[in-house]
């Protein structure tokens, strides 16, 4: 919802007016007919004035798995997705788009090939949270789906800070990182106990600048010294997102020098099983564990992530708001 155009809409109202639609919004209402504590003649005017959502759905797909994948449409036309996880637990994972494309072009990743749209307002990425919410409730959310969340740092921070009311503490939500090293600092610096994630996927910087372009602006000893200052003044762990990709990073002697790369104390690695988008091929499930094996010889915890909605290109680095998205949307 466009918060300063419901303010305007307000205007006039009692103060308190504000805070109930917002409530309201939060348990996942999908019109002013549910805001039932509103006067009759202020839900028709907000309905009039003010709609739920920035945001247009233009089609959604759903994976044999539970997720689901939305493309938006923001108002002046860029396209974003989001994907909603379903897991066997219970939980519920939102992973939300911070930008319309990404300016990086890491060569692995579906998004780095769009065009470059815009950085998203606060209110572009709460609606995406908020669509969601409106199907059931949501409890974790991640920020992995279109663009570097650390280059629009204020925005993220400000839908971070409204995320608990959503039901989705900032404990339990993650900010991922290509190693953008002044958004690293800033998330240092954050009052919020936000999550940490940093896409490695390699131990070296000739590997990853042919990987990462953005590896020659921020290397590898610039990136790990931003994350240290982040373990020195938070005392929380970094996670480290390594992406599986055959014969370019998966080999022994690279986990032999990741795990010299990284203090065990410090960094947690989730070894990400690479979803097709043409540019390489994925390691397979044998040399994934091989790899998983010899850093646990040398102390270093690491899982292999459960792929969600590879079926629907929902998944890690499949998002381009061009792939597969089934009818549109209801």
């Amino acid at each position: 919802m466009d918060r300063a155009l419901l303010q305007q809409t307000l205007a006039g109202e009692p103060a308190y007016r504000h805070s109930q639609v917002w409530e309201w919004l939060a348990r996942g209402v999908r019109s002013y007919d549910e805001m039932t504590n509103l006067p009759a003649a202020l839900r028709s005017r907000l309905e009039e004035s003010v709609p739920l959502s920035t945001l247009t759905i233009k089609a959604e797909a759903k994976s044999d798995d539970g997720t689901v994948k939305t493309l938006f449409e923001t108002a002046d036309g860029r396209p974003i997705e989001a994907v909603l996880m379903r897991y066997r637990d219970g939980r519920r994972s939102v992973c939300l788009s911070s930008q319309s494309g990404c300016p990086l072009t890491c060569t692995f990743c579906a998004t780095g090939r769009m065009k470059f749209g815009r950085n998203l307002s606060a209110d572009e990425i709460l609606d995406q949270a908020l669509h969601f919410r409106r199907l059931e409730q949501i409890d974790h959310v991640v920020f992995m789906g279109m663009g570097e969340p650390t280059m629009n740092i204020d925005n993220v921070l400000a839908a971070c800070r409204l995320l608990p009311d959503l039901g989705v503490t900032n404990r339990r939500t993650a900010i991922s990182t290509v190693g953008w090293v002044p958004g690293i600092d800033r998330l240092t610096e954050c009052e919020m106990p936000l999550a940490f994630a940093l896409s490695l996927h390699a131990p070296n910087d000739s590997l990853r600048s042919q990987l990462m372009p953005v590896n020659d602006r921020y290397p590898l000893a610039e990136v790990l010294a931003a994350c240290e200052r982040y373990r020195e003044r938070r005392r929380r762990r970094v996670f480290v997102e390594y992406l599986m990709l055959d014969e370019v990073n998966d080999l022994p002697e690279h986990a032999r020098e990741l795990a010299e790369l990284l203090d065990p104390r410090g960094y947690k690695v989730n070894l990400i099983p690479y979803n097709p988008t043409g540019a390489y091929d994925g390691s397979s499930p044998q040399r994934i564990e091989r790899f998983r094996a010899i850093l646990a010889e040398h102390r270093l915890t690491a899982t292999v992530r459960l792929t969600r909605g590879r079926d629907i290109d929902a998944a890690c680095g499949q998002l381009a708001a061009s792939a597969k998205t089934g009818q549109p949307a209801s």
